[in-house]
């Protein structure tokens, strides 16, 4: 599978990924890559069906989405990288950290979904109404989850979900509906640091609090005052958390 990805910084630098949401393609992480650059070679990546990367007919596994990434590495002559993704791109980082543990440096999940087949019915239903009616038809819901009321800044993302094909939107739920990560958590030897919102409803933070229990040494923060995609809402609170754990 090829991904399609873009490189910022020094060649020389240590290399850090960067993993999107469902929906998302790699430029919702603008808030943190001119940052990150000034001290990594930062390689932020579209997930299988997102973005330019290609979209084979689902459905996916985690599996699939995590082996595309060991596989980006490869092609890239990178032995060790550290990676940083939120919500599905979260899961694919604990997935990494479990099953290409010698390929990780450091780990940060943002918002991470750890245990989504405990629900298969709301990821298999949305994957069915997005082949049906496209992104467009979960675009305002989404969006609700993802930001506060007083968020206004949203059509940038906006504009990202409704370019996303309907069929990789829909695989990777599909992908999410089989995936469980907590019988792994205990084993993951990466430094860890977990983020979640004290807002999101799509991935609450009753969810993401035993997830940092469960990685030994792993590092818990909750913000305040925040939803779901806070990379994007709250990069004043994200960006130094991302640069002193990298570091």
């Amino acid at each position: 599978m090829r991904l399609n990805y873009v490189e910022t910084g020094s060649a020389d630098a240590p290399v850090v990924l960067l993993g999107s949401s469902l929906g998302a393609d790699h430029t919702m992480w603008a808030p943190q890559v001119d940052v990150l650059a000034e001290r990594f070679r930062v390689i932020a990546f579209d997930h299988r069906g997102h973005g330019g990367s290609e979209v084979p007919d689902g459905p996916y596994t985690i599996e699939d989405l995590g082996g595309d990434v060991v596989e980006l590495l490869d092609t890239l002559g990178v032995e060790q990288a550290s990676y940083v993704g939120i919500s599905l791109g979260g899961a694919v980082g604990l997935w990494l950290a479990q099953n290409a543990p010698d390929r990780l440096h450091r780990l940060v999940a943002i918002c991470p979904p750890s245990n989504p087949a405990a629900t298969p019915d709301l990821w298999t239903g949305r994957a069915a109404q997005v082949r049906a009616e496209g992104t467009q038809s979960i675009a305002d819901a989404t969006l609700g989850r993802w930001f506060l009321p007083d968020f206004k800044d949203v059509d940038p993302i906006r504009e990202m979900l409704l370019a996303c094909p309907a069929e990789g939107y829909a695989a990777c739920c599909e992908a999410l509906s089989t995936t469980n990560l907590l019988p792994g958590l205990a084993g993951i030897s990466a430094p860890a640091l977990i983020i979640t919102a004290d807002s999101d409803t799509s991935v609450p933070p009753e969810t993401v609090i035993p997830v940092a229990t469960q990685i030994p040494g792993a590092h818990l923060e909750i913000l305040e005052n925040a939803a779901h995609l806070v990379t994007y809402s709250h990069p004043h609170l994200i960006n130094p958390l991302l640069l002193a754990h990298l570091a």
